[in-house]
C-alpha cells in the first residue's frame, strides 16, 4: 500500500492527499515535519535528503517533491482523468504546476508564514503587504485564464488545478481585501465542491 510522510495540514502533503482520495488511492499516512519532527532523523533522511515533505513510498519506490509526487500519482491512476493524455495538454498541466512553485509560492510563503504561524507582534507587515500586492497581480494571470473554465484544463479537475488550488485557497480565506476576480472565485467554488478538496484542503489553516 501507499505510504505517504507528512503532516495533513502541509500545503505540500495535501497535494498527494487530495490526489489520492480523488482517484480512491488508498495510503497509509504517517506524521512528519513541524510539530512532529522526524524529519532529520537518519530513517528519514536516507528517503529523502532534503529534509522536508513529503516523501512517498510505493512498494519499492520512493519519490520526494510534492509536485513530482502528484504527477506521478495522477500519471499512474488517473491518466484521462486527473491527467492529460494529450502531450500538448501535458504539458499545458504540468506549466500550471510550475507555475505554483515558481510564481505563486514566492508570495504566498510570507503571507501565509506571516498571517497564520507568526504571532502578530511579529509578524513582518511590510512583507506581507507586499506577498498580497504581488498575489493579486499573480491571480489575476490565473483568472483571466479561467475565463469560459470551469477548472484550468477545462471542464473536468486535473493536477494542474490540485497545487494551484490549495495555495490560492489560502490567499483567498486570508486576503478579504482584494480586487474581484470572478473567474477565480468561481473555480475555487468548483474545487470546494471535489470530495478531495471538502476532505483534506477545506480546514482551518494552521
Amino acid at each position: 500500500m501507499l505510504k505517504i510522510l507528512g503532516r495533513a495540514n502541509s500545503a505540500n502533503v495535501q497535494k498527494v492527499l487530495w490526489v489520492c482520495e480523488e482517484l480512491g488511492v488508498p495510503f497509509e499516512r504517517e506524521d512528519y515535519g513541524g510539530p512532529f519532527g522526524k524529519t532529520k532523523d537518519k530513517a528519514y533522511t536516507d528517503l529523502n535528503p532534503n529534509s522536508v515533505v513529503p516523501t512517498i513510498i510505493d512498494g519499492g519506490f520512493v519519490l520526494w517533491e510534492s509536485n513530482a509526487c502528484t504527477r506521478y500519482l495522477a500519471a499512474k491512476h488517473g491518466k484521462g482523468t486527473l491527467c492529460p493524455t494529450d502531450p500538448q495538454e501535458y504539458a499545458d498541466a504540468d506549466r500550471w504546476m510550475d507555475w505554483q512553485q515558481t510564481t505563486v509560492l514566492p508570495f504566498m510563503t510570507p503571507v501565509f508564514w506571516g498571517l497564520v504561524r507568526t504571532a502578530e507582534a511579529d509578524r513582518d507587515m511590510a512583507a506581507i503587504g507586499a506577498g498580497i500586492e504581488r498575489g493579486n497581480a499573480v491571480f489575476a494571470i490565473l483568472d483571466r485564464r479561467l475565463e469560459g473554465r470551469k477548472f484550468i484544463m477545462g471542464d473536468h479537475l486535473t493536477m494542474a488545478d490540485i497545487p494551484v488550488a490549495i495555495q490560492a485557497y489560502r490567499f483567498l480565506t486570508l486576503v478579504t481585501d482584494r480586487p474581484a476576480m470572478p473567474n477565480l472565485e468561481a473555480w475555487m467554488e468548483n474545487c470546494r465542491a471535489t470530495k478531495g478538496f471538502k476532505k483534506w484542503i477545506d480546514l482551518p489553516l494552521t
